[in-house]
Protein backbone atom coordinates (compact mmCIF):
# COMPACT_ATOMS: atom_id res chain seq x y z
CA UNK A 1 0.00 0.00 0.00
CA UNK A 2 3.01 2.27 -0.26
CA UNK A 3 1.94 5.61 -1.70
CA UNK A 4 -1.79 4.95 -1.24
CA UNK A 5 -3.60 7.46 0.95
CA UNK A 6 -5.39 5.48 3.66
CA UNK A 7 -6.63 8.27 5.94
CA UNK A 8 -8.79 11.30 5.18
CA UNK A 9 -9.39 14.13 7.64
CA UNK A 10 -12.43 16.43 7.81
CA UNK A 11 -12.23 19.25 5.30
CA UNK A 12 -9.50 17.69 3.16
CA UNK A 13 -9.88 17.60 -0.59
CA UNK A 14 -11.12 20.16 -3.07
CA UNK A 15 -14.80 20.39 -3.96
CA UNK A 16 -15.60 19.89 -7.65
CA UNK A 17 -18.88 21.09 -9.20
CA UNK A 18 -21.00 18.25 -10.59
CA UNK A 19 -22.83 18.50 -13.93
CA UNK A 20 -26.18 18.62 -12.09
CA UNK A 21 -25.24 21.64 -9.93
CA UNK A 22 -24.05 19.97 -6.73
CA UNK A 23 -20.51 19.45 -5.36
CA UNK A 24 -18.32 16.40 -4.77
CA UNK A 25 -14.92 15.63 -3.36
CA UNK A 26 -13.01 12.38 -3.56
CA UNK A 27 -12.02 11.39 -0.03
CA UNK A 28 -10.03 8.19 -0.66
CA UNK A 29 -9.42 5.87 -3.57
CA UNK A 30 -7.73 2.65 -4.59
CA UNK A 31 -8.27 0.71 -7.81
CA UNK A 32 -10.88 -1.44 -6.04
CA UNK A 33 -12.76 1.12 -3.95
CA UNK A 34 -13.49 4.85 -3.84
CA UNK A 35 -15.15 7.05 -1.20
CA UNK A 36 -16.70 10.35 -2.32
CA UNK A 37 -18.59 13.05 -0.41
CA UNK A 38 -21.43 14.88 -2.19
CA UNK A 39 -23.00 18.13 -0.96
CA UNK A 40 -26.49 19.30 -1.98
CA UNK A 41 -28.40 22.51 -1.41
CA UNK A 42 -32.09 22.17 -0.55
CA UNK A 43 -33.88 21.08 -3.72
CA UNK A 44 -30.65 19.87 -5.33
CA UNK A 45 -31.05 16.87 -7.62
CA UNK A 46 -28.70 14.05 -8.42
CA UNK A 47 -30.16 13.29 -11.84
CA UNK A 48 -31.27 9.75 -12.69
CA UNK A 49 -28.30 7.82 -14.09
CA UNK A 50 -26.65 4.40 -14.05
CA UNK A 51 -23.09 3.08 -14.04
CA UNK A 52 -21.41 -0.33 -13.85
CA UNK A 53 -19.99 0.40 -10.37
CA UNK A 54 -21.72 -0.93 -7.26
CA UNK A 55 -22.52 2.04 -5.00
CA UNK A 56 -23.11 2.12 -1.25
CA UNK A 57 -24.28 5.46 0.17
CA UNK A 58 -24.62 6.90 3.67
CA UNK A 59 -26.75 9.96 4.44
CA UNK A 60 -24.34 12.01 6.56
CA UNK A 61 -26.61 15.05 6.85
CA UNK A 62 -30.01 16.16 5.63
CA UNK A 63 -33.00 14.38 4.12
CA UNK A 64 -33.19 12.87 0.64
CA UNK A 65 -35.74 11.27 -1.64
CA UNK A 66 -33.79 8.38 -3.14
CA UNK A 67 -35.00 6.55 -6.25
CA UNK A 68 -33.48 3.21 -7.28
CA UNK A 69 -34.88 1.18 -10.17
CA UNK A 70 -38.19 3.07 -10.02
CA UNK A 71 -38.65 2.67 -6.24
CA UNK A 72 -38.44 5.78 -4.04
CA UNK A 73 -37.96 6.22 -0.29
CA UNK A 74 -37.27 9.17 2.00
CA UNK A 75 -34.00 8.75 3.91
CA UNK A 76 -32.80 10.86 6.84
CA UNK A 77 -29.31 11.36 8.29
CA UNK A 78 -27.92 8.03 9.49
CA UNK A 79 -29.72 6.03 6.79
CA UNK A 80 -28.04 4.27 3.89
CA UNK A 81 -28.73 2.58 0.56
CA UNK A 82 -26.99 0.38 -1.97
CA UNK A 83 -27.23 0.56 -5.76
CA UNK A 84 -26.39 -2.67 -7.62
CA UNK A 85 -24.49 -2.38 -10.89
CA UNK A 86 -26.30 -0.66 -13.79
CA UNK A 87 -29.56 0.19 -11.96
CA UNK A 88 -31.01 3.63 -12.70
CA UNK A 89 -30.90 5.80 -9.59
CA UNK A 90 -30.96 9.42 -8.40
CA UNK A 91 -31.65 11.64 -5.40
CA UNK A 92 -33.43 14.86 -4.48
CA UNK A 93 -32.34 16.84 -1.43
CA UNK A 94 -35.44 17.68 0.61
CA UNK A 95 -33.15 19.88 2.72
CA UNK A 96 -29.47 20.78 2.45
CA UNK A 97 -27.40 17.67 3.03
CA UNK A 98 -24.43 15.44 2.34
CA UNK A 99 -24.04 11.89 1.07
CA UNK A 100 -20.93 9.75 1.45
CA UNK A 101 -20.78 7.28 -1.44
CA UNK A 102 -18.48 4.31 -1.91
CA UNK A 103 -17.94 2.83 -5.36
CA UNK A 104 -16.41 -0.46 -6.43
CA UNK A 105 -14.39 -0.44 -8.55
CA UNK A 106 -13.30 3.20 -8.31
CA UNK A 107 -14.86 5.86 -10.56
CA UNK A 108 -12.03 6.79 -12.93
CA UNK A 109 -14.28 9.54 -14.34
CA UNK A 110 -14.09 11.34 -10.96
CA UNK A 111 -10.29 11.51 -11.05
CA UNK A 112 -9.87 13.60 -14.22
Amino acid sequence: MTGTKIFSHAGEGAWTPTPDGNRRRVLLTTDELMMVEFAFDKGGVGALHSHPHVQASYVAEGRFEVTIDGRSEILDAGSSFIVPSNLVHGVKALEAGRLVDSFTPHRADFLG
